[in-house]
């Protein structure tokens, strides 16, 4: 089974080298899964969240619209899997060609779905198994969040 899952927010975490690590916390059946990212993908998922754009496309940015130009739509991102700390991800997508529709699933990083997800407005999903294996309760965050 999956949920839907929602950007609680980007926050930065500290490692145990004691270097601050990006981090974005999903929302989901009222648990928090936290995903470390770059900050560059940081950056990329912040900006989509506040609705602001960068002076020029980002990697996200230029995909929404080559799929777009094609003639194609992103239907949603799922996060699936979790082996060790690295967390996986598919997007999913639909095109219709010739009156036919054609899906296709494309592997991601989960920071690029999440911000793809959140330029184009889709659903992001989480895999029952990833949520039991790294949710945590919303009371382990701290309240500013």
């Amino acid at each position: 089974m999956v949920q839907t899952a929602t950007v609680h927010g980007v926050g930065v975490s500290m490692s145990d080298e004691g270097q601050e690590v990006p981090v974005v916390l999903l929302d989901a059946n009222e648990q928090i899964v936290p995903i470390y990212i770059s900050p560059d993908q940081a950056r990329s998922i912040q900006l989509a969240l506040n609705g602001e754009s960068f002076d020029r496309p980002l990697t996200q940015d230029l995909l929404v619209e080559m799929v777009t130009e094609f003639g194609a739509a992103i239907d949603n991102i799922c996060i699936d899997d979790l082996a060790g700390q690295t967390f996986y991800a598919k997007i999913h997508t639909e095109q219709y060609r010739d009156g036919e529709r054609r899906t296709r699933t494309f592997d991601a990083r989960p920071s690029d779905g999440i911000a793809i997800a959140l330029r184009v407005d889709c659903p992001i999903e989480l895999e029952d198994s990833v949520i039991e294996e790294a949710g945590q309760p919303p009371s382990s965050y701290e309240s500013s969040m």
